[in-house]
């Protein structure tokens, strides 16, 4: 049985939620409607809704929906020419030498893949690191462009790719045993790791409400998983 969607936000236009982990945003050719995040919202609200952007599986945080033909419109062009601010959490992997910069590196996206390519769309974004750990960096991403797997391969190409990311540098999940010393496992009891997902979360979204052109943020705090994860980095990896 699926849980409810999480919805942070609603009026006559708009829809606004928490997406969890591990769930995709519209149906694919292994995935059903009733089995994604916009068919389980549609059957909770029991009304039809418009996709206006996405955000990968296993990502978390701030996803907004329309409610009619019209807001759906108003949204995909603030998204389209760059009007939405978007600010995203990321664990990397390694200690980023800079403490805040721009990556403007061009993406091309053929069919599944994508690539940072001369002959790509301009890809934009800005970072600014929060916290440095033994061996991961903790940053806030903003992306002024809204490419596939935008900040995923940015960083990839600094060489600091998400601590995990099964696409663009590793799958392993965090452990705890890896970050403290003297760990001693229980008796025949396998480790859970602290996180075992794309170390990525859209924290915020900023953009104007259709129908009232009123300038609106919306925020999601970290997953408890992450915010279990950075407990324990600053615990154990300084």
């Amino acid at each position: 049985m699926q849980l409810p969607i999480e919805i942070i936000y609603q009026d006559d236009n708009i829809v606004v939620v928490n997406k969890p982990s591990g769930m995709i945003v519209i149906p694919d050719q292994h995935t059903y409607e009733n089995k994604t995040l916009v068919g389980i919202l549609k059957k909770q609200l029991n009304r039809k809704i418009w996709v206006v952007h996405r955000i990968d599986r296993d990502t978390t945080g701030v996803l907004i929906f329309a409610k009619n033909a019209e807001a759906h419109r108003h949204l995909s062009m603030q998204f389209e020419h760059s009007q939405v601010s978007k600010k995203y959490l990321v664990l990397l992997s390694g200690v980023l030498e800079e403490d805040e910069g721009t990556i403007n590196k061009p993406i091309l996206i053929e069919d599944r893949n994508v690539s940072i390519d001369d002959d790509g769309k301009e890809s934009i974004t800005n970072f600014k690191v929060l916290e440095h750990f033994r061996g991961y960096t903790f940053a806030q991403a903003q992306p002024l462009t809204g490419r596939r797997h935008q900040i995923r391969i940015h960083f990839w190409s600094l060489g600091h790719p998400l601590a995990i990311d099964a696409e663009y540098g590793s799958a392993d999940p965090l452990l705890l045993s890896s970050l403290k010393r003297n760990y001693k496992a229980k008796d025949d009891e396998k480790e859970k790791p602290l996180i075992d997902r794309l170390t990525l979360h859209a924290a915020e979204l900023t953009l104007t409400l259709p129908g009232t052109n009123e300038l609106k943020t919306f925020e999601v705090p970290l997953p408890k998983d992450f915010e279990i994860t950075l407990k324990q980095l600053r615990k154990y990896g300084k």
